[in-house]
């Protein structure tokens, strides 16, 4: 497996639900909190697997899908892939490296509403599947 970049708190996760799906909290990448207490870099700790889902956007999360324009909530969950893993481990956790882009999901847990004259209908689609991926701006310390 190649070296990759170990993701520091300050490095971003960008979380991507298609269209028809809005989710405003997850428009622009939201900045990670790493938790590791043994790895710095550039004087920041190192995210840890459990890192990868920051707290603000924990949940829930308001969501439309035109023309369900009323808004719902949900909440996101994110797999990891391997290759955003490391073998070894820091807390006894593996750490996290930007590897390639994975697979987030935005579960429904109150439907968007869609305005009818006979009253309002919920969104059917109750997971709504997407991709998610980290940016660092850590360039030199790799992993591998």
């Amino acid at each position: 497996m190649p070296a990759d970049f170990i993701i520091k708190s300050g490095d971003m996760i960008q979380i991507t639900i298609p269209p028809p799906a809005v989710v405003p909290q997850l428009m622009a990448p939201v900045p990670l909190v790493g938790t590791s207490s043994k790895v710095m870099i550039n004087n920041q700790p190192a995210c840890l697997q459990g890192d990868e889902l920051p707290p603000a956007i924990k949940g829930p999360l308001v969501y439309t899908a035109p023309p369900y324009v009323t808004p719902g909530t949900g909440s996101v969950t994110i797999v990891l892939m391997p290759n955003n893993l490391t073998m070894q481990t820091s807390n006894e956790k593996p750490l996290l490296v930007k590897g390639a882009t994975f697979q987030a999901v935005f579960n429904v847990q109150s439907p968007a509403m869609m305005p009818t004259p006979a009253g309002p209908q919920p969104d059917p689609l109750m997971v709504k599947p997407g991709t998610a991926q980290f940016i660092t701006s850590n360039m030199t310390i790799q992993a591998g």
